[in-house]
């Protein structure tokens, strides 16, 4: 008889992109006073866990790692029907990379098991797209990404998968465990019913900090983390665009060909 499977899903809590601010000192976004939000690409990882766990059973525990207010993602993802949630959370995870980030999580990862690992395919609020990969090689096992169909055999312990590609989409077939980045179209996430979301707060949301996990401490947080964002910065426009004035048949062509002869003439 095999083990049921073991789901992990992976989310961030991230500041509301349509009220975020920049700083006019630090040049750093401006987190005070704006909302934050369960990053909208996870939902469809969290979304597909769920599904999976409908389909062919098992548990599906919800991580983040965060400051402690990041607990609302994860209620979230409870009244979504995640079964439980795990909040990674401690001063030295501050200031952490992309890098620090994925081993931080593998660590956690490691401690809960794991057959599948979902996860968003960026967040919002950094957009860099890499946490999935880094963590797929943190803990040695393959990595399907920008994933658009996903279908699981727990019999034989695979998945199949379609996966975007810039040429079209491509099917490919992963052994378990896998890491999988979910697109948006991969599925509709449902909405949290208000019961769901009253039950999911009087759940226990278990929190891990730096002396829960193994590995090496230098690893975590700023220390453990080769890059910085110096400062965010809006771009200022320098240059405005131009209106033509379009007439009919060959008299519009002929506007279009002699302003694209002067822009490129100077």
């Amino acid at each position: 008889m095999r083990e049921s499977l073991k789901i992990v899903v992976c989310v961030k809590q991230v500041p509301n992109v349509t009220e975020m601010r920049i700083h006019p000192v630090t040049h750093t976004l401006q987190r005070e006073g704006v909302p934050s939000i369960l990053n909208p690409l996870d939902e469809f990882a969290v979304e597909e866990a769920i599904r999976i766990k409908e389909r062919h059973g098992g548990e599906v525990t919800a991580l983040s790692m965060g400051p402690p207010q990041a607990r609302e993602a994860l209620v979230r993802c409870l009244a979504m029907g995640a079964d439980t949630g795990v909040l990674v959370s401690d001063r030295e995870f501050a200031g952490a990379d992309t890098l620090a980030t994925a081993y931080t999580l593998a660590q956690a990862i490691r401690m809960l098991g794991f057959n599948i690992i979902l996860c968003g395919k960026e967040a919002i609020d950094g957009e860099t797209g890499q946490v999935g990969a880094q963590l797929a090689e943190d803990l040695g096992i393959p990595l399907v990404s920008y994933v658009r169909r996903l279908d699981v055999d727990p019999q034989a312990r695979k998945i199949v998968a379609d996966r975007e590609t810039d040429d079209g989409y491509e099917v490919v077939e992963s052994p378990m465990p896998v890491l999988v980045t979910a697109l948006k179209g991969l599925n509709q996430p449902r909405q949290p019913t208000l019961q769901g979301l009253i039950s999911a707060r009087a759940m226990e949301i278990r929190q891990i900090g730096v002396s829960d996990l193994r590995g090496e401490r230098e690893r975590y947080g700023l220390k453990g983390s080769p890059t910085y964002v110096a400062r965010v910065f809006v771009p200022i426009p320098t240059t405005k665009g131009t209106i033509l004035q379009w007439g009919n048949g060959s008299e519009a062509l002929k506007t279009l060909v002699d302003f694209i002869r002067i822009s490129t003439a100077s």
